[in-house]
């Protein structure tokens, strides 16, 4: 029998267990914050509001069953009720720019959907749990907040499955276990220990002397929001701040946060082999490779660069390339500074992204590769016209219904980024920012391929604090849009999806 209508009480129940575990996690810098000294009140409200809420809508009676049309409303309920949520603690805590709303659900939002932008201009003002609920909502939003939300369907493996998809846009999830909550455990064990491995690393290096500064706090900060390709840091100066060697160390956990979580796995399993039989792997070490070094050329022939040598070289331009291209948005140089040629080709790796199925945003590699093929094709069919030629990736024939999905979403995706850019212009004009279009590009970009840092008043070193409120909301937006792919905002907005 047709349904004829989406049955949002499912959702509303699913989500009600993803609000329901929020509370772990702002247990973490509620203890900081009692060890500190510091008011623990902007985290104990949110705690009891999470749990009413979550429990309250669990009781919601319904069936078990979750279609399409419910996965869809339930990812696109949580993450904005999580960014709504995420930004309590800074509203109660009443410091700095973030006591204002909108600056609070501004950086919520660029919290749980990774993107790394910021509106705090004093760090001093705030208190180190409240930049810890930073690193934290950061890290949710890796994979957090997906493979919760999976565990919680225990029983729904479609429901599951359908989650999984929707975050990475791939038609074919395998599952690395009989039951996706398996799938999801695994998942999180692998995320959690990669964390903790740069956690480790990064704080031996504090503990050895090689970065003083790099004490168990900024540590456990930075491993957070690098795995998670995030880019959020407790720091004015991001990584800037401490010595090159953990800069260094940084750029292997941007690189991995920002590759396919079940190819990790298997090559974690023995099956080292993998990765290079992937070709969306191959090209994805092949861009970060050829944009380093030719970053490093354009420094080494830049009057306007002085750096020591050829380490420092090639750490400014490896460790800014990989950390836009994964859309992490750390830095370690105010590129605002470097020549043109420079900034351009990092802005170009802004619409980049890594790997589906991983923690990073953007366009994301598979879907450029299955552009560049299919040009090629075109471009072979057109002089053989007879010949029928599949589009493959790592030998196998891709469906042409995904080839136009491809095509499909790619153009969305830049259609509203240009639209962003038109507001940012606008708007700045109206308050007299005094906007060049490069740096309102380059801020609709970021924003909206959630990298975080970008040209100009919002370069890396500094924040969106000058931005009105009006572009602030629309950034929000454009945030909350991009993480989850476009598709499972839009579709709610259409009469089909809520009638039969």
């Amino acid at each position: 029998m047709r349904r004829l209508r989406v049955n949002w009480r499912v959702s509303l129940r699913l989500l009600g267990g993803v609000l329901k575990w929020l509370a772990v996690p702002l247990a973490l810098p509620l203890v900081l914050a009692a060890v500190d000294g510091d008011p623990v009140v902007p985290f104990l409200v949110p705690i009891a509001i999470t749990l009413a809420a979550g429990l309250g809508l669990e009781q919601l009676e319904t069936e078990k069953n979750m279609y399409t049309r419910e996965a869809y409303l339930m990812v696109s309920l949580s993450w904005f009720c999580v960014g709504l949520l995420g930004a309590l603690p800074f509203v109660l805590a009443g410091n700095g720019l973030l006591a204002a709303p909108v600056n609070a659900l501004f950086e919520s939002m660029s919290g749980i959907t990774t993107t790394g932008a910021t509106v705090i201009d004093d760090f001093a003002v705030h208190s180190r749990a409240i930049l810890l609920w930073r690193q934290v909502i950061q890290w949710l939003g890796g994979l957090g907040i997906l493979v919760l939300a999976i565990s919680i369907l225990s029983q729904l493996s479609v429901g599951g499955a359908q989650l999984m998809e929707t975050e990475s846009q791939t038609k074919d999830v395998k599952k690395l276990t009989p039951r996706i909550a398996g799938t999801a455990r695994l998942i999180w064990r692998l995320y959690a220990g990669i964390t903790l491995l740069a956690a480790g690393g990064l704080f031996a290096l504090g503990l050895a002397g090689i970065a003083p500064n790099m004490d168990a706090y900024n540590a456990v900060s930075h491993a957070m929001t690098a795995v998670a390709t995030a880019g959020f840091s407790p720091q004015p100066d991001s990584v800037g701040a401490f010595a090159p060697a953990a800069q260094w160390l940084i750029v292997p956990f941007m690189f991995i946060g920002a590759t396919n979580f079940i190819l990790l796995y298997f090559f974690i399993k023995g099956d080292w082999g993998r990765p290079l039989r992937n070709e969306e792997f191959r090209f994805y070490v092949a861009l970060v490779v050829g944009a380093s070094v030719l970053m490093g050329l354009l420094l080494a022939v830049d009057p306007g660069v002085t750096t020591s040598g050829l380490e420092e070289t090639a750490r400014l331009a490896t460790f800014q390339v990989v950390s836009l291209l994964t859309t992490t948005g750390f830095a370690t140089v105010d590129f605002n500074a470097w020549s043109p040629a420079a900034k351009h080709l990092l802005f170009t790796c802004m619409f980049l992204g890594g790997m589906a199925g991983s923690t990073t945003c953007s366009i994301k590699l598979l879907r450029w590769l299955i552009i560049l093929k299919s040009f090629r094709r075109d471009l072979f069919t057109t002089i053989h016209p007879e010949t029928i030629k599949p589009v493959r990736l790592s030998g196998k024939a891709v469906d042409e219904d995904t080839i136009r999905d491809v095509f499909s979403y790619t153009m969305l995706s830049l259609v509203i980024f240009f639209l962003g850019a038109i507001v940012v212009v606008v708007d700045g004009a109206r308050i007299g920012l005094g906007l060049s279009e490069f740096e309102a590009l380059s801020a609709a970009a970021a924003t909206f391929f959630n990298i975080g840092p970008a040209f100009g008043i919002a370069g890396p070193f500094n924040s969106y604090s000058p931005f009105s409120e009006l572009t602030k909301t629309v950034m929000i937006l454009l945030m909350y849009v991009g993480r989850i792919e476009i598709i499972p905002v839009l579709v709610l907005f259409t009469p089909s999806f809520w009638q039969s």
